[in-house]
């Protein structure tokens, strides 16, 4: 995870398998409160993500919720990327679609060559 208030760029990357993952998602859930609170308005979160585990999934689904609560109510600007590796990993852009469906938050689905 790297958060820069300078940039208003997030990026998750990597695998996410904690065992509770809610106490480390909890920390950039906090940073984007903050962040929005200290009066910024932009945020880009950019996620790449090659496995998650049923904890994770649901802490990055309250982390997205999260954000399309600022992007609703306070008509932030929130930009989601979701990059997913391409061909091999069909079930990330599906766990991704799956996110846009339970939140309404839109997110460009971005493939990349592993």
């Amino acid at each position: 995870m790297n958060f820069s208030a300078e940039t208003g760029i997030c990026e998750l990357s990597g695998e996410s398998y904690l065992e509770d993952a809610f106490q480390f998602y909890d920390i950039l859930m906090n940073w984007v409160n903050q962040y929005f609170e200290e009066g910024n308005n932009e945020l880009e979160m950019n996620i790449r993500l090659t496995y998650f585990n049923t904890s994770s999934s649901r802490a990055i689904l309250d982390l997205l919720r999260l954000l399309k609560n600022y992007q609703e109510s306070r008509d932030y600007k929130v930009i989601v990327n979701w990059y997913y590796p391409n061909p091999d990993y069909d079930e990330m852009k599906a766990e991704a679609e799956d996110y846009i469906d339970e939140t309404g938050l839109s997110m460009n689905l971005i493939p990349y060559s592993v």
